[in-house]
């Protein structure tokens, strides 16, 4: 612990005479998905470090766990963060606010499947800001037995995904479905490249396949054309998405190798696997990767000196 607490002070110090800058911060957390938030960072998009401690406890939903933390950072400055507050039995997600990523709002849950009692599940809700309509747009996965065709899984894990957008997370639209490929479908990203031009990231949630593909669309919330083929072996999933200089990197959790992987892609129709160029600290599960200002990195680690 001495040397832990030695190397983060090292660390504040030398960015101390650093200009102001933004840095790579990602939010995580750990099996069994009971303690709460966590944070890694990254100076180069490629090697990761942790921040230490447990940001925000999971108080919500029926099973009060924390999974698939998704962050984003409104016009105003101010981080939102939700996650998959249950495996099962539950209607909604956890939501809760934040300026400086250590003071959070009191956690809050969403019930954005009440409407349909049968729903088995909410998962890993995705947050995006849409900056030409002002509003942030959430991607989640459910369940909903026999509503849908299926193939060889069980029809409790038969999922299609949806939306709601809100303005101001007090009002929300009616659920609308995100994206019916016509087989079950799972952790959604939405990346906007220009006006008209976006991509979403998913996982194909199929036996055998369990792996990545994108599809693109004109819109935030699709429709959904031209899927690719996967870009990831099987049993990948929670896909996340930085730019770095003219490329992008999608990282995701290879959970059956409890390792990490990317791929580099320009066009997101031809990906290069870099996983063995890339660090992510032991135990840490898939979140959303985001820029920060620098000193948001160097407040969170002066709390844990």
């Amino acid at each position: 612990m001495k040397y832990h607490l030695t190397y983060l002070t090292f660390i504040i110090l030398l960015w101390s005479c650093i200009p102001a800058k933004e840095i790579y911060l990602s939010t995580s957390f750990r099996e069994p998905a009971n303690e709460g938030l966590r944070y890694i960072f990254s100076h180069d998009g490629y090697n990761w470090d942790t921040i230490p401690g447990i940001w925000l406890k999971p108080e919500v939903g029926t099973q009060q766990v924390m999974r698939d933390p998704s962050i984003t950072r409104g016009p105003d400055g101010t981080f939102h963060l939700v996650w998959t507050s249950s495996w099962k039995d539950d209607n909604g997600f956890g939501y809760a606010s934040s300026k400086d990523l250590i003071h959070w709002s009191a956690p809050r849950h969403i019930p954005v499947m009440a409407y349909d009692t049968s729903t088995v599940n909410v998962w890993a809700p995705e947050i995006f800001y849409e900056d030409e309509n002002s509003e942030f747009i959430i991607v989640w996965a459910s369940t909903i037995p026999y509503k849908f065709p299926k193939g060889l899984e069980e029809e409790l894990n038969n999922h299609r995904l949806y939306y709601v957008k809100t303005k101001d997370f007090v009002t929300f639209t009616s659920p609308e479905i995100f994206f019916d490929p016509g087989y079950s479908v799972i952790d959604a990203v939405i990346i906007k490249r220009k006006k008209g031009d976006y991509i979403n990231i998913f996982k194909d949630n199929t036996r055998p396949e369990r792996n990545i593909r994108v599809a693109f669309g004109k819109t935030a919330t699709g429709p959904w054309n031209n899927i690719s083929a996967a870009f990831t072996g099987n049993f990948t999933e929670g896909p996340t998405v930085i730019k770095k200089d003219s490329n992008y990197l999608i990282f995701y959790d290879a959970y059956r190798d409890f390792k990490f992987g990317a791929a580099k892609t320009t066009d997101f129709i031809n990906f290069t696997d870099i996983s063995d160029s890339i660090s992510i600290p032991v135990g840490h599960k898939h979140g959303t990767m985001i820029k920060v200002p620098l000193k948001i990195v160097k407040d969170l680690l002066k709390q844990r000196k």
